[in-house]
């Protein structure tokens, strides 16, 4: 098996082996990323087929700076993003008292469910609710560099991550009560 660096210099000569090599080494997580911001699978293979579009079509501008898979994996999330942004479908809500409202006092447990379980119920988010619970919980983004990524303030984040939270524990706590 080649390493990233063998695989990205021949995929820069045009090798396409290389190129599916590198396409098959990632394409489970990338997919695993683009499920997370999609809204069902057949939009999430759109966006790994056009991320990895982008990946080879910018590979030289990899400057061996971090890990080759957490550039890739950023290049997947900024695909899922524009795709987001020019369909308008990241709808943000800033309507604090409705996350107040639905906001239960206590916490719900999570340990019971399966990952499948929880993609399912992320996935079944509102478009905004999603989009900023991906990039605060699971990518790390900070509230500040979200608002930054998609235009809109840092409260705005912080609700919308918010009312995800609280969509995901009514989700949680409605099937623990059944």
């Amino acid at each position: 098996m080649m390493t990233d660096e063998e695989l990205i210099e021949k995929c820069l000569k045009g090798d396409q082996r290389a190129q599916q090599a590198l396409f098959e080494k990632f394409a489970g997580k990338m997919m695993s990323v683009c499920m997370r911001y999609a809204g069902d699978r057949e939009k999430a293979q759109d966006l790994l087929q056009d991320g990895f579009v982008k990946v080879f079509v910018h590979l030289h501008k990899f400057k061996d700076e971090g890990s080759f898979e957490g550039w890739i994996r950023r290049t997947m999330i900024n695909t899922a993003l524009d795709e987001l942004r020019k369909r308008n479908r990241l709808q943000i809500d800033a309507d604090i008292s409705e996350a107040e409202y639905l906001a239960g006092d206590g916490e719900m447990s999570t340990s019971d469910l399966r990952v499948e379980e929880m993609m399912t119920i992320i996935q079944a988010m509102p478009t905004g609710y999603r989009t900023v619970f991906n990039m605060y919980a699971i990518e790390g983004y900070s509230h500040q560099e979200i608002a930054n990524e998609l235009g809109m303030s840092e409260s705005t984040s912080k609700t919308q991550y918010r009312k995800a939270r609280t969509y995901l524990m009514n989700i949680i706590g409605e099937r623990e009560n059944i």
